[in-house]
């Protein structure tokens, strides 16, 4: 166990995980039914697993890095099966006025990017691209009428 463990906290200690990325990494490392649980209490008392810690994370580094909007952001944590508290605390990561000036620079790097298009098309493959991303409908509409607005002018 004791190998096995200095594995796991090495594979903690790397990045953040959650609690069933460090399961799976400790039925690969062949321990099996209560080993799995005890060697995560374990990192949850060293502090080497943080669920909370991890939602965070991932949320912040997403948005930031990845420019993923709310929704695929939440959709990937509950694969992930973070609890809904920790998505909560992940999601609160991600502010409001950076998460607008993201997604109007993103609607208009994609908006110009059709230039030759119709119009009705270039904004059919603006939304669709923006949707791809996890960026709320309402949100995507608003940020085409600002630049469509911008553009006329």
């Amino acid at each position: 166990m004791t190998v096995a463990m200095q594995k796991l906290r090495q594979y903690c200690a790397y990045q953040e995980r959650c609690h069933q990325e460090t399961k799976y990494k400790c039925l690969e490392l062949g321990l099996r039914g209560p080993e799995v649980e005890e060697a995560l209490a374990e990192l949850i008392a060293d502090n080497f697993l943080n669920e909370e810690r991890f939602a965070k994370a991932f949320a912040g580094g997403k948005f930031r890095i990845k420019q993923w909007g709310r929704k695929k952001i939440l959709m990937e944590l509950k694969q992930k099966q973070v609890s809904a508290y920790c998505i909560k605390k992940g999601m609160e990561e991600i502010d409001a006025d950076d998460y607008a000036v993201v997604l109007l620079k993103l609607v208009e790097k994609k908006y110009l990017s059709l230039k030759g298009e119709q119009p009705i098309k270039r904004k059919y493959k603006t939304v669709q691209y923006l949707l791809q991303r996890g960026f709320e409908t309402e949100l995507i509409n608003d940020a085409l009428e600002q630049i469509a607005k911008n553009e006329a002018e």
